[in-house]
């Protein structure tokens, strides 16, 4: 039993990677518990286990006392002198416990004690070993789904995708090798918790890292991204070097790393483009492949208005708008995209806004009446003045004709100190 029993240890070091002395100092602490079950709450009870020959021996140290109170604690002096000759009281015995002794009830007990230890040993193994590996990629095998959650055995360890962490287009099955970002290792009442991501936008970066040598000796930067997982993410690449083309090197030859990581992402699209610090520039790139007719800068609302025309407005908003959208959370900036057709008609109107306003101030009437002269071509004091009054009433015949006298009579008045 003692050999089978020094085999289960070496099979829990090697499968489980837990330190043989740590797992002697739990067997230790497990078979005291037991003794202590079985031989009662002795006030000074030794257990000691042979690591070679996984030998168990459990001797209890016994004040000698005239008569005996405690039993767990005292012994008599006849007995005592039966294990030490000249024992005298106040003396202290030692006193071996037969481990066969043991009853079901302390074996429940070790077996209790030994699973609490060794639970309490891998935890701090999982929090030692990922608190270091926060931002790396790992693989591992799906599991099982707890709700939404997937979990993910890495081997030694198992470790949580939560839903929010999942990619919206992306089914998991049971048995299937993943790669995915380590968000955070958190500590839980229940222990360390791997939180895994693969909807990150630094689960995109880190491919890159991984599959682009340049990223990693800084030759090449990542200055800006922005993802939405599953469907398309935008990375803005800058190099110091001018002779690095930073694009090119992401992309590789032929297209070979970047097909590697559009494969990852399960051909999730990515636009690569070169960083610029002008707002301008950089936004030109981001809206690619949509060719913009201007740009109008408001620095002090960090706003672009971007003009295009109707070939190139829906290349420029992208599906579901994405393209607009993940420029705005790149560049930081609020990104406007409007078709020539609607910035003219919202120019003329500003226009018909203005001259309705002069003529309401200067002629003293009703905004809403000076609006219906101006639309009806009228868009200053002379305009009206030029005209017979017959001509103002047909093309206003909604207008009363006596309001329309009046204020043409109004018109030519304010024209008078002019002409003379």
């Amino acid at each position: 039993m003692s050999q089978e029993f020094i085999a289960v240890l070496d099979y829990m070091e090697k499968e489980r990677g837990i330190k043989r002395e740590l797992l002697y100092d739990a067997v230790h602490a497990a078979l005291l518990a037991a003794a202590r079950k079985s031989f009662g709450p002795a006030r000074d009870l030794i257990v000691e286990l042979d690591q070679k020959t996984g030998k168990i021996k459990a001797i209890a140290r016994l004040l000698v006392v005239e008569k005996v109170t405690i039993p767990h604690d005292e012994i008599s002096v006849p007995k005592a002198r039966l294990l030490k000759p000249d024992a005298q009281i106040g003396d202290t015995v030692e006193v071996d416990v037969n481990t066969k002794d043991f009853g079901r009830i302390a074996a429940q007990v070790f077996k209790q004690a030994m699973n609490q230890t060794l639970r309490g040993i891998e935890r701090s193994m999982v929090f030692d070993e990922f608190k270091d590996r926060m931002g790396a990629i790992v693989t591992g095998t799906v599991r099982r789904f707890e709700r939404s959650d997937v979990i993910i055995d890495l081997g030694k360890f198992e470790a949580v995708m939560p839903a929010r962490e999942r990619v919206p287009t992306e089914e998991y099955t049971p048995g299937e090798r993943i790669r995915a970002y380590v968000l955070a290792v958190e500590n839980t009442p229940r222990g360390p918790e791997i939180i895994l991501s693969r909807s990150h936008p630094n689960f995109v970066r880190k491919l890159f890292e991984l599959e682009v040598s340049e990223l990693n000796d800084k030759t090449i930067e990542i200055k800006a991204m922005a993802r939405e997982a599953g469907y398309r993410t935008k990375i803005a690449v800058w190099s110091a070097n001018d002779k690095v083309d930073p694009v090119g090197a992401c992309v590789g030859m032929r297209g070979a790393r970047v097909k590697n990581i559009v494969r990852e992402l399960n051909n999730e699209k990515v636009d690569l483009f070169k960083w610029s610090p002008n707002i301008r520039e950089l936004v030109v790139e981001a809206l690619k492949p949509a060719k913009l007719k201007t740009l109008e800068v408001d620095e002090a609302a960090k706003k672009v208005t971007v003009l295009v025309d109707e070939e190139n407005l829906s290349l420029a908003i992208g599906r579901r708008g994405q393209n607009a959208r993940l420029t705005q959370k790149l560049t930081g900036w609020e990104i406007d995209v409007k078709k020539e057709e609607e910035v003219a008609a919202l120019g003329f109107e500003q226009k018909l806004a203005k001259a309705t306003e002069g003529l309401a101030a200067t002629l003293q009437i009703e905004p809403a009446v000076a609006e219906q002269i101006v639309r009806a071509g009228f868009l200053s004091v002379e305009g009206i003045a030029e005209v017979d009054a017959e001509d103002l009433v047909s093309a206003m015949p909604d207008l009363d004709p006596a309001l329309i006298a009046e204020i043409h009579k109004k018109a030519r008045n304010a024209q008078t100190p002019e002409q003379s």
